[in-house]
């Protein structure tokens, strides 16, 4: 059951913490990354007007997002045949990790019946630094790193 009116997880809240594949099967664990700041963008569905505007806007923005010591995630629950193929077809510089069933979907409250479009921001330290829904700039996002 989803949480149709739920927010995004607050700002000052500790990250769940979280371990998934992405389009390559590697695993990418939230603990791991302590020590950077980690960007996962929570969007509906690959190849799709508007997930492919916002996934390409921080590809195009990449040195920015370099400079701020961040790591970027695109996260949905396709598989991984369909994300390295969306992936490819727009050169993104970042991981795809597959949520399937959107258990991560969940637990950062953008799980819905397609996944709910939201950006975090997670400090060096685990902490979330920004939270949003809908498709916010890539300097906006980057403007909470530390």
């Amino acid at each position: 059951m989803f949480d149709w009116f739920s927010k995004p997880l607050e700002v000052g809240t500790k990250a769940p913490e979280f371990s998934l594949p992405d389009q390559e099967g590697n695993t990418v664990a939230l603990s791991a990354l302590r020590g950077r700041n980690v960007i996962l963008v929570f969007y509906p569905a690959d190849d799709t007007s508007v997930c492919t505007k916002q996934l390409c806007e921080f590809r195009d923005g990449w040195a920015g997002v370099q400079a701020k010591n961040a790591v970027v995630f695109g996260v949905n629950p396709a598989g991984s045949a369909r994300h390295t193929k969306f992936r490819e077809k727009y050169k993104l510089p970042f991981p795809l990790l597959v949520d399937a069933g959107q258990k991560i979907g969940k637990l950062y409250r953008a799980a819905g019946l397609a996944p709910r479009r939201t950006v975090y921001l997670i400090g060096p330290d685990g902490v979330v630094r920004y939270a949003k829904r809908g498709k916010p700039e890539p300097a906006e996002v980057l403007a909470a790193a530390l």
